[in-house]
């Protein structure tokens, strides 16, 4: 018996009848089965990848004036002269990590996040600026008046890469935009510091009522007032964040308070993800993302970092300092969520939840990966673990790709395979479909 064909509608030209048996569902199941094929890979597979690969400049960075941990010329030049650019796209950093993903569980509501370094201008606190109502100015521990004067305009800019408020033009946004930032002058108005003055700072953090601490500028060499105010710091509860390199670091050996137990240490990556340099400029290979010998935990964008200043433009930066303040913005996150958790849960967090680069953990230069924001913050709590990071649950290790592509396009990749896995379902139900009208038209 034939198969069946619909009648011709009345003038139109008669279709051909279906050959006998069943050829004919099954070449229309195979042609279906072929446009979805198309319709479900093509945009995976054409879609270009971002962030762009490691070697490719930063958009936008070079047409913002660069800000660098100190200003050794301050003497004879001044204070930094404020930014006259503004962003006009979303940096990279935040393309990278996503944070908006991650806001449906917790802005960092709550959470004090106190800034070490050259203060934060006061003017960032009001009005429009980036922290308008969320910035509380802690003490100056070298020179004349509180933490609300930044000469140097670093801290102003890590302020904001933690909490800077997002504009309606789509520019930088800060990871946690409703933590409240606790702004605590350790250096004098070149950028520079000393151990004693950082110890006194992460004391001052810590009395203040912080539950992160991140230090913006760290000192190649400890002493012990520094190691006690560690210790006072996490016996507060204050989880101490620190770049594990001076921003364009190129001696070697680790940099303190990264160097101690217990301070979540982390290194900068670039737009690929891999090891990015340390200059103020955003070229990368001009610095060491971590000094060799250092500890590293974590790695967070450290590369063409854009984010307000003094002033309330928009500046670009790089170096590991940058990275040490987008982490800090990620445990905001996660204790706007869960604010029981003690600050070594939270480093846990981070560490456990991170993007593994794919080699022995911990990597020399990432440490147990790339902090990754939504993971982070959306984790269940974790089970009480006895063993260290290397024995916590991780997301799948997807080794870099060969020619130092952004962790984004194996992303894309993997989006084309699960299309192909979908493609592959439907092919085999429509097959079935096919089976059962071919059997029913005998």
């Amino acid at each position: 018996m034939t198969a069946r064909t619909a009648p011709s509608s009345p003038g139109a030209p008669s279709a051909p009848s279906a050959p006998t048996g069943t050829s004919g569902p099954r070449r229309r199941v195979a042609a279906r089965a072929a446009l979805c094929a198309a319709v479900l890979l093509a945009p995976a597979l054409l879609a270009p990848a971002w962030p762009a690969a490691a070697d490719s400049p930063a958009p936008s960075a070079p047409e913002l004036p660069a800000l660098a941990q100190t200003l050794p010329d301050v003497r004879e030049n001044g204070c930094r002269k404020p930014s006259t650019r503004a962003a006009d796209r979303t940096p990279w950093a935040q393309v990278y990590l996503h944070p908006e993903a991650a806001w449906p569980f917790g802005r960092g509501a709550g959470v004090t996040v106190a800034v070490l370094g050259s203060g934060v201008e006061a003017a960032a606190g009001t009005g429009s600026g980036a922290l308008a109502g969320r910035l509380r100015l802690g003490p100056r521990l070298h020179g004349q008046g509180d933490a609300g004067r930044d000469c140097v305009g670093h801290g102003t800019f890590l302020a904001a890469l933690v909490a800077g408020r997002r504009t309606p033009d789509g520019g930088p946004a800060g990871i946690a935009p409703e933590a409240t930032v606790l702004a605590v002058a350790v250096t004098d108005d070149a950028g520079t510091t000393t151990p004693d003055l950082l110890a006194q700072g992460i004391r001052a953090a810590a009395d203040g009522g912080a539950r992160v601490a991140v230090v913006g500028v760290p000192v190649p060499a400890p002493n012990q007032p520094l190691a006690e105010a560690v210790e006072y710091a996490a016996a507060k509860g204050v989880l101490l964040v620190a770049p594990a390199a001076a921003d364009g670091q190129q001696e070697k050996g680790a940099v303190y308070p990264a160097g101690f137990p217990g301070v979540l240490a982390v290194a900068a990556v670039g737009p690929g993800g891999s090891a990015a340099g340390g200059s103020a400029s955003g070229d990368a290979g001009t610095g060491a993302q971590a000094a060799a010998g250092a500890r590293v935990d974590l790695a967070a964008p450290g590369e063409a970092l854009q984010a307000a200043g003094p002033g309330g433009g928009h500046f670009t930066s790089s170096g590991p300092s940058g990275a040490a303040a987008l982490v800090a913005g990620v445990a905001a996150l996660v204790l706007s969520r869960e604010p029981a958790l003690t600050a070594a849960q939270v480093a846990e967090r981070l560490r456990s939840t991170a993007y593994r680069p794919g080699t022995t953990l911990p990597d020399p230069a990432v440490g147990w990966g790339t902090v990754d924001v939504v993971a982070a913050t959306a984790a269940l709590p974790a089970p009480q673990s006895t063993g260290g990071p290397g024995n916590a649950a991780g997301p799948v290790t997807v080794p870099p790709a060969p020619d130092g592509t952004s962790v984004t396009r194996a992303s894309a990749l993997a989006g084309a395979s699960a299309g192909l896995v979908a493609v592959v379902a439907l092919t085999a139900a429509a097959v079935r479909s096919g089976r059962r009208r071919a059997g029913g038209a005998r």
